[in-house]
């Protein structure tokens, strides 16, 4: 098998967050949450990653994170545009909003020629997913169905005080694979454990333990010729339904997969703390964890040495 690939999704604009926050230094020697990814992912085995990033943020990208990365690992970069489209499908007048992550890894489409990691470029995973998602990786292949994983996080370790999250609320089968993907969009924390709503009135309880997508997906290159395939009747409704808005995620693919039962998605739990700058105010969180775990030795200062 070819070697294992790292994707990493750095072309969104953190509108919440107020800024390009990929590249926002948060390290101890001023290193960005993706460095410390690529880091993680490299030490534990990964010697090949795709930044997908917009031809309008290359030179920066390149100049603070790219460049560096590329003297230590293997590094290809492909594009989101709203114009890279299946064919047939086009833009609607007026939309500038990106057409979401299933389209993101559809636009990696041209450099994907093994089975690889999703994640996303501002969010810290830790070092156990990425031990956890690359050795799954170097013996997956599809059968007579299409064979991907999750890493899956308990969603007490996801929360942010600082504001809502929109989180992936999974569901689990007796042997740990994924039956659905719930989409909430409002989730907060609360003294009673986590809360969410859907009308921004009501709240309903859920379990502090429940697994969580956080975006880290192990697929086979399979998974692009199902986007290929189903894109196009999405993008059919949404100039119906939502033509500025409508997004096309990961986990509507992989849910639509599983209704379809051409797809297993096995469910591998990780026990780590997730970290994540949705909000301005979570950055200095974050840069405290960061600064602990280099203290207590796991990792250097700087990162790249």
């Amino acid at each position: 098998m070819k070697e294992p690939i790292l994707v990493i999704l750095a072309a969104g604009m953190g509108s919440r967050y107020g800024g390009l926050k990929q590249m926002d230094p948060v390290g101890v020697s001023g290193e960005a949450i993706l460095d410390y990814s690529v880091f993680d992912a490299k030490r534990a085995g990964f010697k090949r990653v795709i930044f997908l990033i917009k031809h309008e943020i290359e030179a920066d990208f390149k100049r603070v994170v790219g460049d560096h990365i590329a003297k230590h690992m293997d590094v290809t970069y492909a594009y989101q545009q709203l114009d890279m489209l299946p064919e047939g499908c086009c833009v609607p007048e007026g939309r500038v909003k990106p057409w979401g992550t299933g389209h993101a890894v559809l636009c990696c489409r041209d450099v994907i020629d093994a089975p690889f990691l999703v994640i996303n470029a501002d969010d810290y995973y830790g070092v156990e997913a990425y031990r956890i998602a690359y050795e799954k990786l170097c013996s997956l292949q599809d059968d007579d169905k299409a064979r991907y994983f999750m890493v899956g996080y308990e969603l007490r370790n996801t929360l942010t005080e600082n504001g809502y999250v929109s989180r992936g609320v999974c569901s689990t089968d007796e042997s740990g694979f994924l039956t659905t993907v719930t989409e909430r969009t409002h989730i907060i924390g609360s003294c009673d454990g986590p809360l969410y709503t859907e009308d921004g009135a009501t709240y309903h309880r859920l379990p502090e333990d429940a697994p969580v997508s956080m975006n880290m997906f192990g697929f086979t290159p399979s998974i692009i010729d199902e986007m290929q395939a189903t894109f196009p009747a999405f993008h059919a409704r949404a100039l119906q339904e939502n033509p500025l808005k409508a997004e096309y995620y990961l986990p509507m693919v992989v849910n639509g997969m599983l209704d379809k039962g051409t797809a297993t998605v096995e469910v591998l739990k990780c026990p780590s703390r997730w970290y994540g700058v949705t909000y301005q105010a979570d950055k200095p969180q974050v840069k405290a964890a960061l600064a602990r775990m280099a203290e207590e030795g796991l990792y250097p200062t700087p990162l790249w040495q």
